[in-house]
């Protein structure tokens, strides 16, 4: 199965219209008949989501701290959580006075 055919693939337009000139001409009895231009162009829809996937996360780090930054701006908060905790006297407390045996789980019969 391949991604929907009618947005462009610019990387892949020979071997998309080879598959689908194979579709036109073959018959319908011959379904094996397309699938070595089928394969290669599956080869080449892969390639090309491996690229567009490095180009669209190239930038990862900085557009969410842009996007952290615009929403800290429009709610009128200036620290991050992890910030306002290192701040937060009570929450200090809490933490150090914490049993840190608490909550993890132990293996029994060991």
């Amino acid at each position: 199965m391949h991604p929907p055919l009618d947005r462009p693939h610019p990387d892949c337009e020979e071997q998309v219209d080879a598959l689908r000139q194979c579709h036109a001409t073959t018959s319908k009895f011959k379904f094996w008949a397309c699938n070595e231009l089928k394969y290669a162009m599956d080869q080449c829809l892969r390639e090309e989501k491996k690229r567009m996937l490095v180009d669209m996360n190239k930038d990862f780090e900085a557009k969410r701290q842009r996007e952290e930054d615009a929403f800290r701006d429009a709610i009128g908060q200036e620290l991050t959580f992890e910030e306002y905790l290192k701040q937060d006297a009570e929450y200090q407390k809490a933490k150090s006075e914490a049993d840190p045996n608490k909550f993890t789980r132990k293996a029994h019969g060991s």
